[in-house]
């Protein structure tokens, strides 16, 4: 769209810059919108899987009273770190998401002044034009042209750079919560783990009892 802007004019040229950038803004909006809902459908199965967890631990404590207290007390504290843990993950995702949207309302309204002092320019190259000399007139518009086709190409190169910038620390910021996930994962099977060695030594403990009666 900027390759041929010695033939569009300023207005089009500003309205073609803003409509592509709000097109992609629109686009970058929903994406982290869709990953809000999927992080929060994410920390309600995990609330919903502590509640349950800390509900069979209850149920522990009721059935095998204060023998096992130490080895409850232990898991029940395991399950507060993993839903502090969480709730620390969702905290930094929603960060991770405001600071992106952040850079990107602050690149949209870099873009914009830009675009009103080019406008601005281009109003005051037009009044002194029309009050130089007529033997100028041919080597102005050259010179004019000249510097509108560089500034269209600095503009491109710029906008290109800050998109890829964009880009990459959206990625960054997926990557983050993807190592967070995993991370997350690990801890649960070391919990389940755990949780299912206790159960087993309660149960063989429970077993020695009763055939020792």
């Amino acid at each position: 769209n900027f390759t041929n802007c010695t033939t569009v004019t300023p207005l089009t040229f500003q309205t073609n810059v803003l409509t592509e950038l709000r097109k992609w803004k629109l686009s970058l909006i929903e994406q982290l919108k869709q990953e809000k809902e999927k992080h929060a459908a994410h920390v309600r199965q995990l609330s919903n899987e502590t509640e349950n967890l800390k509900e069979l631990l209850r149920t522990y404590e009721i059935s095998i009273g204060r023998k096992d207290e130490v080895v409850i007390a232990n898991l029940t504290q395991a399950l507060e770190r993993q839903k502090e843990r969480v709730d620390l993950m969702r905290n930094f995702t929603l960060w991770r998401i405001q600071h992106v949207e952040a850079k990107q309302q602050e690149y949209a309204n870099r873009v914009a002044d830009r675009q009103f002092q080019k406008a601005l320019m281009k109003k005051v190259w037009v009044a002194w034009r029309s009050l130089s000399e007529e033997k100028w007139k041919e080597k102005v518009a050259k010179a004019c042209q000249s510097r509108a086709e560089d500034v269209c190409v600095q503009l491109t190169n710029d906008y290109e750079a800050k998109i890829v910038e964009l880009t990459a620390a959206l990625d960054q910021a997926k990557a983050e919560v993807l190592r967070m996930h995993s991370e997350r994962e690990q801890y649960e099977n070391t919990m389940k783990k755990a949780f299912l060695r206790g159960v087993c030594a309660l149960n063989m403990e429970a077993m020695t009892m009763f055939q020792g009666k």
